[in-house]
Parts: structure tokens; C-alpha cells; sequence
């Protein structure tokens, strides 16, 4: 397996140098950009296992890189790295689409785990990756759409990224708590019921007036989609 491909986008030339010393002394291969459009044209010619990515850089802001690159990549995992460390600046990034989220001083080794965390996760191949389904339900990822036998589905971003969690876990029965971190953040401290009007909304939508009826109610745990003969 040849050494993963990290992007390091990042202003400071000093936090930049020392992240690519840190992470190829690891045996990653690294590139950096310094501001917004070189990170957009390097994600345009290469592909990358991952992303460190500084919200405060010039040209375009990390977060305008983070959703631009989101529009037709929602696989590759992106680290946000920043000095900002309010809840706000925590949950706008991830509910951009950034993996994970870590604040300077931060310590090179709790970054370094987190790289192998989000690297542990196999990538499938890119038609597997951005064409999920269940039945006559499919959900593609790179066109954002949400189709049920054959017709379109319109449904919102938060109503989207639930939906396809739980087809990525088909048959796995997820909890509350799992949902949450996954589709919400880590950072998320509200009550975990927002699942639960959640999963009416899209029970609306995916479910109602259909058969047979894919979103599953396992009663003490949580939610599930399971592969259902029609």
C-alpha cells in the first residue's frame, strides 16, 4: 500500500514547514498550499487521503474551500486546523463538511491520531462511494440527489446527511448518540429528540405513501434502513 497523500493548507510558513517535517518524518507524502485557490487547484489535479485545512488563510477562506470542495467530494476527510476555538466557529465548520476539527497550540501527537483515525477508514471505490441505495431508494452523494422510485426527492442538508449516514450503516442499528456525532458533530450540545424530529421528517418524505416503508424504529437503541425484499 503506497504512503497516503496529505494537503496541507495552511498561511504560517513555520506551522506549515513544521506540520510537512512532522508528517512526512511519519512516511506521508505532503504538499502545501498557502492560501484558498492553491488549495482548490491542487485538489483539482491530484487526488488526497486527506486534508489539514486552516480556516483563516488568504485569497478564499478554509471554510469556502471546505464546502467548494464539498460540492463534488464528500469523501475525502478533511481535518480543520485554527486558532478559532469558539462552539460557533466548531459547528460552522462541520456542518460545512470537515471531518474533524482541532485548535492551535494543539500537540503534534493528538494530531497525528486523528490523521490515523480518519486514514483507518477504507475508501471504496468512487462508484460505490457516491451512489448509495435500499431498494428502489438511492441517494447520490456527488449530484446531492434523493430519488425513490425514480422520482426526486427534495430534502434539506441536515435531512440529506441523516439519510445518508444511515445507508452507509445499512442493517446497523445506530443510536442517538451515534447520529448525533456523525451527522450533527462532535461539538453538538443540544438534546439528542432532534433525531427523532428528524427521522419524522424524512419518514415524510422517503417513507410516507410508500411500500414498504425503509426507516426502522428499534425500540431502547435507535434507527436503522435495512436491506428489505421487495
Amino acid at each position: 500500500m503506497s504512503n497516503p497523500h496529505i494537503l496541507i493548507v495552511e498561511d504560517d510558513q513555520k506551522i506549515s514547514r513544521v506540520l510537512q517535517l512532522e508528517l512526512e518524518y511519519e512516511n506521508y507524502k505532503t504538499e502545501t498550499a498557502n492560501d484558498g485557490k492553491r488549495a482548490l487547484k491542487l485538489m483539482e489535479e491530484k487526488e488526497w487521503d486527506l486534508i489539514l485545512l486552516d480556516i483563516m488563510i488568504p485569497e478564499l477562506s478554509g471554510l469556502e474551500v471546505l464546502r467548494r470542495i464539498r460540492k463534488t467530494d464528500q469523501m475525502t476527510p478533511i481535518i480543520l486546523v485554527t486558532a478559532r476555538d469558539q462552539v460557533f466557529d466548531k459547528v460552522s465548520g462541520l456542518d460545512s463538511g470537515a471531518n474533524d476539527y482541532i485548535t492551535k497550540p494543539f500537540q503534534i501527537e493528538e494530531l497525528l491520531a486523528r490523521i490515523r483515525v480518519h486514514l483507518r477508514v477504507p475508501k471504496l471505490t468512487k462508484e460505490v462511494q457516491n451512489i448509495l441505495s435500499v431498494g428502489d431508494l438511492t441517494v447520490d452523494l456527488d449530484g446531492h440527489e434523493v430519488r425513490r422510485e425514480e422520482r426526486l426527492i427534495e430534502l434539506t442538508a441536515r435531512e440529506f446527511d441523516l439519510l445518508s449516514c444511515l445507508l452507509k450503516n445499512k442493517n446497523i442499528v445506530m443510536t442517538r448518540e451515534q447520529l448525533i456525532e456523525q451527522v450533527w458533530g462532535f461539538d453538538y450540545y443540544g438534546e439528542t429528540n432532534v433525531v427523532d424530529v428528524y427521522i419524522r421528517y424524512l419518514r415524510q418524505k422517503i417513507d410516507k405513501n410508500y411500500d414498504p416503508a425503509y426507516i426502522q424504529t428499534v425500540r431502547g437503541v435507535g434507527y436503522t434502513i435495512k436491506d428489505l425484499k421487495l
